[in-house]
């Protein structure tokens, strides 16, 4: 059922349901669980998420076959028509039956998906292109079968030696040119779906599955359930995203990472689905399959992407909603002010002009202009590891010019290591130690795993925590055996009114060297403290200066210390250092900073991270991050590498870039083609532009805009 806006109701993401949706390049909205036309546009829908078979597109092949057969017939009218003249031995009558004979295929067999099309548009009250294009061959064709039938009934006006003027040649023409405008506009969308039939190539097709009696089968991809046990052989993929259980190996990670070298893996290390296994064997337990894996998500963040619409569109899908009827409208004009005032044979000149109105002023390529440009953008985007959730984030991301980072994570690794504990008063490092690791098993901090796996290679007993609470941007608070345990930075100590001064000579200088320093606290009590480092990546200095460089500015906002911000800040360039931040605080960072006017992006990777990623002009997310943290983001950066950022901020550029290309083009294409085809021209040259030049002109407009936006593919 269609509503009042031509939509139709959502449809779960392929993905999910396991059937293919449809949907129109020009309005993502339209949405079917089966091919067929846009009822608003009447353009070909196509796969949300194209699929990896090798059959060429139906409609292809059959606007292909049409034109095919019908272009020997159209070259054959219009030879008759061309050389009339010489033709004195010929009867105009046994003519005019020739021209009715051979043209009827090709309007009929060869022009019937576009009459279809344009019934369908005036019946729904959407007239578009096909509503032009049906009309002014429908008004040439039957103009002509009456001029061929009953010529006797015509004014002498409209008479050229005894016979009236017929347009067989014209409404042949312009079938077989609207024929071959659609297979070459075919052909060029299909190419804008290439980077997601690539991503979709990089799973695997089957999985070797272990059975619970140790046999082992494989089995198709689609069979994998979470928990399944899987079996992954030196020189596979790895299926599916999960654990190691059993064995050792080095997986290519570089369809992800981008980096090169193999990345050990053990038991108890996270596998991704489609990266390569190098050398050893190991067996693996699913935790992610079909939708949920990384590769589905990436493959879906795309497709999300390249359906939406910029806001640069409204302009055009404003203007478009009324420019057919202002077409038909001028259409009528242009046929009564050449009948009434224009120069013998004035109606054949009303005719014709008013038809070369109805068909060059196709409103195709002004729809097309943003969609194609988006669709080519994020497909390479996606490429490079760079995921736009919308269209909207590509256009903003090139006007960006305050960069908020988080540290741990975006900054830096991500994969702390443990430096050292401290122990205050009575108490036992090893106690402290234990106590900390406790209540930080069921933290997401990447903090918490570094104490938690040196509390285990230590070999001190953990327990599991009987309450846990989260409180973002300062620390966790809970209870261990009984005990309350408190540990986070030296505002939530503050805020428990503990007193921690005694350690801050001991843990000034591993601030200073930038270490993060938790505070550990025990029944209201300051217990100790642990130290952490987090190294910076090998890729932020490049990162930071490359931003620069290009006139962004770049400040810290990080709930760690003063004095490790600082640390960290320094070496890489970054003057304007917010620590202790909390999620309000990084939020209210944003905001003061568009209030001055400013563009800004926000780059992070943990939970605490999202609110100032959803507050954003533009949110970044880490792929190395929390699903939290990428569900906020506008933009997730697979590989983590900010790097990334001035490319995404370039590819912006370059899309913005082409999408104004693209729509100056549709613009000024029917502000200069309608007046011309109205016969604007004619006092002052003499020139009138014939219906042919009208149809060819309107098929190249919308091959020339999709050839434009596919050059972002190649673009450096």
């Amino acid at each position: 059922m269609i509503a009042k806006d031509g939509s139709r109701p959502a449809t779960p993401p392929p993905a999910a349901t396991g059937t293919t949706v449809y949907t129109c390049p020009m309005h993502p909205q339209i949405r079917q669980a089966q091919p067929g036309q846009c009822p608003i546009c009447g353009m070909t829908l196509e796969p949300v998420v194209p699929t990896l078979d090798s059959e060429e597109d139906p409609e292809l092949s059959d606007f292909r076959r049409r034109f095919r057969w019908t272009l020997p017939l159209t070259l054959a009218v219009l030879g008759l028509a061309m050389f009339a003249d010489r033709l004195a031995g010929l009867a105009p009558s046994i003519r005019s039956g020739l021209e009715l004979a051979l043209a009827t295929p090709v309007i009929v067999w060869g022009g019937w998906p576009f009459f279809v099309r344009a019934v369908r548009s005036v019946r729904h009250l959407r007239p578009n292109m096909w509503t032009l294009i049906g009309m002014g061959v429908a008004v040439a064709y039957a103009y002509s079968v009456a001029a061929t039938l009953v010529p006797q009934r015509f004014p002498a006006s409209l008479m050229h030696d005894g016979r009236p003027g017929l347009y067989f040649e014209a409404a042949a023409v312009i079938v077989s040119l609207t024929l071959l405008g659609q297979v070459l506009e075919l052909k060029a969308r299909s190419q804008t779906s290439m980077a997601l039939r690539q991503l979709l190539g990089l799973a695997p097709k089957t999985a070797r599955r272990l059975g619970h009696d140790g046999s082992e089968q494989d089995v198709p991809l689609a069979d994998v359930h979470v928990g399944d046990r899987l079996r992954v052989r030196p020189g596979e993929k790895v299926p599916v995203d999960g654990t190691v259980l059993e064995g050792e190996s080095a997986v290519d990670e570089s369809m992800l990472t981008g980096e090169p070298m193999p990345v050990g893996k053990r038991v108890d290390d996270k596998v991704t689905g489609a990266t390569l296994n190098t050398s050893g064997a190991f067996v693996m337990r699913a935790e992610r399959v079909g939708s949920e894996t990384m590769l589905a998500q990436i493959v879906q963040l795309v497709a999300q992407a390249q359906r939406s619409r910029a806001p640069m569109q409204r302009m055009a899908d404003a203007v478009s909603g009324w420019f057919v009827l202002a077409v038909i409208a001028v259409a009528v004009a242009t046929f009564f002010l050449w009948g009434l005032f224009g120069p013998e044979p004035r109606w054949t000149f009303a005719l014709l002009n008013a038809l070369a109105v109805l068909i060059i002023a196709c409103p195709c390529a002004l729809g097309l202009a943003t969609p194609m440009s988006i669709m080519v953008a994020t497909g390479r985007g996606a490429k490079s590891g760079i995921l736009f959730r919308d269209a909207a984030a590509i256009e903003s991301m090139c006007r960006v010019d305050t960069l908020v980072v988080d540290k741990t994570g975006t900054l830096t690794e991500g994969r702390p290591r443990f430096e050292r504990v401290i122990a205050a008063g009575s108490h036992q490092a090893d106690a402290v130690l234990g106590q900390a690791a406790s209540l930080d098993q069921v933290s997401e901090h990447p903090l918490a795993r570094a104490i938690v796996d040196e509390a285990r290679r230590r070999e001190i007993a953990l327990h599991e925590p009987e309450a846990f609470d989260s409180i973002r941007g300062s620390g966790v608070r809970g209870s261990v055996q009984g005990r309350r345990v408190l540990l986070g930075n030296t505002s939530l100590m503050d805020d428990a009114g503990i007193d921690w001064a005694s350690l801050e000579a001991q843990a000034s200088p591993l601030r200073e060297k930038g270490a993060s320093v938790v505070l550990v606290a025990i029944d209201d009590r300051l217990a100790g403290a642990v130290a952490v480092s987090d190294p910076v990546k090998p890729t932020t200095p490049a990162a930071m200066a490359t931003l620069r460089a290009a006139g962004v500015e770049v400040i810290m906002a990080t709930g760690d210390g003063w004095a490790t911000a600082h640390a960290v800040a320094g070496p890489l360039g970054i003057s304007r250092v917010v620590g202790e931040a909390t999620p309000a605080g990084k939020v209210e960072l944003i905001e003061a900073l568009k209030r001055e006017g400013r563009v800004v992006a926000m780059a992070g990777d943990g939970i605490n991270d999202a609110p100032a990623l959803a507050r954003a002009d533009v949110g970044i997310a880490m792929g190395t991050g929390t699903d939290v943290a990428m569900n906020s983001g506008h933009i997730t950066l697979v590989k983590g590498d900010l790097r990334a950022i001035a490319h995404a901020r370039e590819l912006s550029a370059q899309t913005v870039r082409n999408m104004r290309q693209n729509l100056g083009f549709a613009f000024v294409y029917n502000a200069l083609g309608i007046p011309i085809a109205a016969g604007l021209l004619y006092p002052f040259t003499g020139m009138l532009l014939s219906p042919l030049i009208a149809a060819l002109a309107m098929s190249l407009s919308s091959v020339s805009v999709i050839g434009n936006a596919l050059r972002l593919r190649y673009r450096p």
